[in-house]
C-alpha cells in the first residue's frame, strides 16, 4: 500500500478541490511527511515548507488557482506549493541543474505567478495584478503570502501603505512563525477571526455605515469605537490604519479554521489583511527544536538528523570563505573598539554568530533591511566607528542608491564584506553575485577588492578597514583551496597585484576566485600567470608590464563580463596604446540556471579547460591573422 494513498491522487488543485474537507488534515500530513523524505535526499529548504504546509493546502482548497493568483514571498515556503501543482515528480531534481528550481519561476509553472528568490516583493506585485484585473474587467482573487521576517523590509511597508488606498481586492496574508507580533493562538482569537471575516458583521459594519453617513462625526466615532475594540483584542491597528480590514491571529496549522476563515474573507472586498501563526518545521520534531539549523539543509538522513549525518561522515577541514570573515571580524573587533558589525538578517550565513555572542554591544541586525543597512552604516560612520557591513552580494543590489550617495558620495569609511561573489550553485539566479565588480567598479571614492584564496581574504579586509573611504572585499560561497592563514591583521598594499607563475606569449589576468583554475590553465598552456586582486584600483604598472612582454592577454573573472574587471584591463591598455591583444573570459550575458557550482562554472567556460580552450583559440586566431596580414 503506498505511503501516501491521498497525495497519489493530486495531480493539480482541481483534484484537490474534489475532497471533502474532513480529508484535509490526512493530506498536509502525508504533505509534511513526503517533504521530508523528498528534501532530505536532494536538499533544500526544510523549516520554513514545513510550516506552510495547512496553509497551503487551505489556499489551493478555497481560491481557484491559477484563475485566482497566489503571490508567494521569498520562496523558501514554496515546496508544498510545487507538489500540489503538478510538480511532484520533480522533486527528486529540486535546485539540481537542469531540475526544478527552489523558488517560484514563472517560466516552470502557470501556478508561479510571480518569480522570486528575495523577500517582501508579494505585495507589491499582488496589488498589481489586482489593479490589473479590475482594470481588464476579470473577476479574480490576488493573495499576498508574506512572512514576519520579510515584513521588515521597507518595500514591504510601501505596499501596504499604497494598497489600502488602492481600492484593491486583494487579501495579504502574514505568516507569523516567530510569534514576535501577537500572543499565542487561542479560542478568542479564533472566535474572532471567524466573526470579523463572516458575512454578517461585514454587511453590519456596511450598514451602519450608510445610517451613519448622514452624520459624519457619528460615522467617525463609530469607525474609531470598532478599531479601538479591534485593537484591544487583536494587534491588527497598524494595518487598520493603512486602510485593511485586519482578521486574525489564526493557528495556521488548524485547517478547520483556516478554511472557513478563507472562504469568508473570499467573499469581501477590498483590502483585507490575514495574520496566522505557524511553526517553522512544524511535524518534524528536530527541525522544530532547531529551525534555523533546519532552515537549509544538505542531504541527510531523516530519522537521524542533521547533526547524525554530521557525525557519520568528516566535514571538509578547510574552513569557508564565510568563516575567515567571521574570525576576522571578532580579532579585529578585539583590537579596535571603533569596529561595528552590521548584518541584515543574515547572521548564521554571513557569519556573524560567534561576533554576536562576543560584542553584543556592537552588533547589529537590522533585519530584511538591505537600504536601511547601508544608510544605517553611513550613520555609524559619520560619528567616527568604523562599520563593517556583511552582506550577499546580490542582496547589496537592493542598497545600492544608498551605497552611491550615502556612502560614497560621502566618501565615508564603510566595508562592504560581500559574500557569495560568484555563481552560488543550488539557489540559482536570484542568488548569483554576477554583478557586484560591475555596479561597484563605477562608482568614485571605491576600493574593490577580490581574494584568491584565505589567507588573501583576511589580509583584504584588513586592507579595506585600514582605507579611509568606502571599500568591497567579494569573496565567493564555500572554502577556497586551502592557502594557510596569517592570524596578524596585516594589509596589502593598494592597487598592486603579483605575478604567480612566469610564461611566455599567453598571460592570464586572473580575478579572486578565478585564480585556482587560471594557474592550472597557466601549467598546461606554459602561461603566465597573474593574481590581480584588485580591480579598482587595478593595477596599471602590472598590466604594462604584461602587455610589453605578451601577444595576448586574457582576463578571468566569475563576474558578468559587461562591465566587469576584464573591462578594467581593456581600459588602462587603450589608455596606455597597447597593441596587445585582450580576450575577456567571464559570465556571459544572461542569467546562469541553478545547479553545482563546478558544473555551472565549467559550463561557462571559466573552468581550467575553458581558460585552455579560449586561449588556443585565439592564439590560433592571432596567428591566421599574421599570416593573412591583418
Amino acid at each position: 500500500m503506498t505511503a501516501f494513498p491521498l497525495l497519489d491522487t493530486i495531480t493539480d488543485p482541481a483534484d484537490l478541490r474534489q475532497l471533502e474537507r474532513r480529508q484535509l488534515p490526512q493530506l498536509a500530513e502525508e504533505l509534511r511527511s513526503f517533504l521530508v523524505e523528498s528534501v532530505a535526499k536532494t536538499g533544500g529548504h526544510l523549516s520554513s515548507n514545513l510550516g506552510t504546509v495547512e496553509l497551503t493546502v487551505a489556499l489551493h482548497y478555497v481560491f481557484d488557482t491559477p484563475g485566482d493568483r497566489l503571490v508567494w514571498d521569498v520562496g523558501h515556503q514554496t515546496y508544498a506549493h510545487k507538489v500540489l501543482t503538478g510538480r511532484r515528480t520533480g522533486m527528486d531534481r529540486l535546485r539540481m541543474h537542469g531540475g526544478i528550481s527552489g523558488f517560484p519561476k514563472r517560466s516552470e509553472s502557470g501556478y508561479d505567478t510571480f518569480g522570486v528568490g528575495h523577500s517582501s516583493t508579494s505585495i507589491s506585485a499582488a496589488l498589481g495584478m489586482a489593479l490589473a484585473a479590475k482594470i481588464k474587467g476579470e473577476a479574480r482573487k490576488t493573495v499576498a503570502i508574506i512572512g514576519d521576517g520579510a515584513m521588515s523590509a521597507g518595500q514591504a511597508f510601501e505596499a501596504l501603505n499604497n494598497a489600502g488606498v488602492a481600492d484593491a481586492d486583494m487579501l495579504v496574508i502574514l505568516n507569523d512563525n516567530d510569534m514576535s507580533i501577537s500572543q499565542p493562538v487561542g479560542a478568542l482569537n479564533k472566535y474572532l477571526a471567524r466573526l470579523f471575516s463572516g458575512s454578517t458583521f461585514n454587511a453590519a459594519r456596511k450598514a451602519g455605515e450608510k445610517v451613519l453617513g448622514v452624520a459624519p462625526s457619528l460615522l467617525e466615532f463609530a469607525k474609531r469605537a470598532e478599531e479601538h475594540v479591534k485593537g484591544m483584542l487583536t494587534p491588527g491597528t497598524l494595518f487598520e490604519e493603512l486602510g485593511f480590514n485586519y482578521i486574525g491571529p489564526i493557528d495556521g496549522h488548524d485547517l478547520d479554521s483556516l478554511v472557513p476563515t478563507l472562504q469568508n474573507i473570499k467573499k469581501l472586498k477590498g483590502p483585507q489583511f490575514l495574520h496566522v501563526i505557524t511553526k517553522k518545521g512544524q511535524g518534524y520534531k528536530l527541525a522544530e527544536a532547531d529551525p534555523i539549523l533546519y532552515h537549509g539543509v544538505s542531504k541527510f538522513q531523516p530519522e537521524i538528523g542533521i547533526e547524525g549525518a554530521k557525525d557519520g561522515k568528516s566535514g571538509s577541514s578547510k574552513p569557508s570563505y564565510t568563516q575567515i570573515f567571521g574570525d576576522w571580524l571578532c580579532d579585529m573587533a578585539a583590537a579596535d573598539p571603533k569596529l561595528v558589525g552590521i548584518t541584515p538578517a543574515m547572521r548564521e550565513g554571513s557569519g556573524l554568530v560567534r561576533f554576536a555572542e562576543l560584542y553584543p554591544e556592537r552588533y547589529y541586525d537590522v533585519g530584511i533591511a538591505e537600504q536601511h543597512a547601508v544608510t544605517f552604516a553611513a550613520g555609524l560612520a559619520c560619528e567616527g566607528l568604523r562599520p563593517v557591513l556583511a552582506i550577499y552580494s546580490t542582496f547589496l543590489q537592493r542598497g545600492y542608491d544608498q551605497l552611491v550617495h550615502d556612502v560614497a558620495l560621502q566618501n565615508l569609511p564603510v566595508v562592504f564584506a560581500l559574500d557569495r561573489g560568484g555563481l552560488v550553485g543550488a539557489d540559482g539566479p536570484t542568488h548569483h553575485g554576477t554583478f557586484d565588480i560591475s555596479f561597484l567598479t563605477c562608482i568614485p571614492n571605491m576600493v574593490v577588492m577580490a581574494p584568491a584564496d584565505e589567507d588573501e581574504c583576511r589580509k583584504m579586509l584588513t586592507t579595506a578597514y585600514r582605507i579611509d573611504g568606502p571599500s568591497a572585499v567579494r569573496y565567493p560561497r564555500g572554502s577556497g583551496p586551502g592557502a594557510a592563514i596569517d592570524r596578524a591583521l596585516t594589509a596589502l598594499p593598494v592597487g598592486q597585484g603579483e605575478i604567480r607563475r612566469r610564461g611566455k606569449d599567453v598571460a592570464l589576468l586572473a580575478f579572486g576566485s578565478m585564480l585556482t583554475p587560471a594557474l592550472a590553465a597557466g601549467d598546461e598552456l606554459d602561461a603566465t600567470v597573474a593574481n590581480m586582486r584588485f580591480v579598482k584600483p587595478i593595477d596599471r604598472a602590472l598590466i604594462a608590464e604584461l602587455a610589453r612582454e605578451h601577444s595576448l592577454l586574457i582576463s578571468v573573472e566569475e563576474n558578468a563580463v559587461i562591465g566587469g574587471a576584464g573591462s578594467e584591463v581593456a581600459r588602462v591598455l587603450e589608455e596606455i596604446g597597447s597593441s596587445a591583444r585582450l580576450v575577456r573570459l567571464g559570465l556571459p550575458d544572461r542569467f546562469i540556471d541553478h545547479g553545482d557550482q563546478a558544473l555551472l562554472l565549467a559550463e561557462v567556460g571559466l573552468d581550467r579547460d575553458g581558460i585552455v580552450r579560449a586561449a588556443r583559440d585565439a592564439s590560433t586566431q592571432q596567428a591566421e591573422n599574421r599570416a593573412f596580414g591583418t
